[in-house]
């Protein structure tokens, strides 16, 4: 089972945390992540992040990834959105 776990920070507090399973392998890995990214943002009510070159990076060295503002098209209301993979 794929795990991706999804957290709102600001201020160094946990505003909102869940957790996205998806146990269909029939999928590739990336189509996984951004498919548990898109219910993160339906879930907190998020527009969907842009996937810069150095959140890719940060992606593939720890499976995890910070979206700052940066990452955002529209304001937002918290420091950055932080995934993490938990299991594969």
């Amino acid at each position: 089972m794929f795990r991706l776990w999804g957290k709102i920070i600001k201020d160094n507090r946990m505003l909102q945390d869940t957790v996205v399973s998806n146990g269909d392998y029939s999928m590739s890995r990336t189509a996984m992540v951004l498919d548990a990214v898109d219910q993160m943002c339906y879930i907190f009510d998020l527009g969907h992040p842009v996937w810069l070159d150095k959140t890719i990076e940060e992606f593939k060295r720890h499976d995890k990834a910070r979206f700052t503002q940066d990452n955002f098209v529209e304001a937002i209301e918290f420091d950055y959105l932080e995934i993490q993979v938990l299991e594969e």
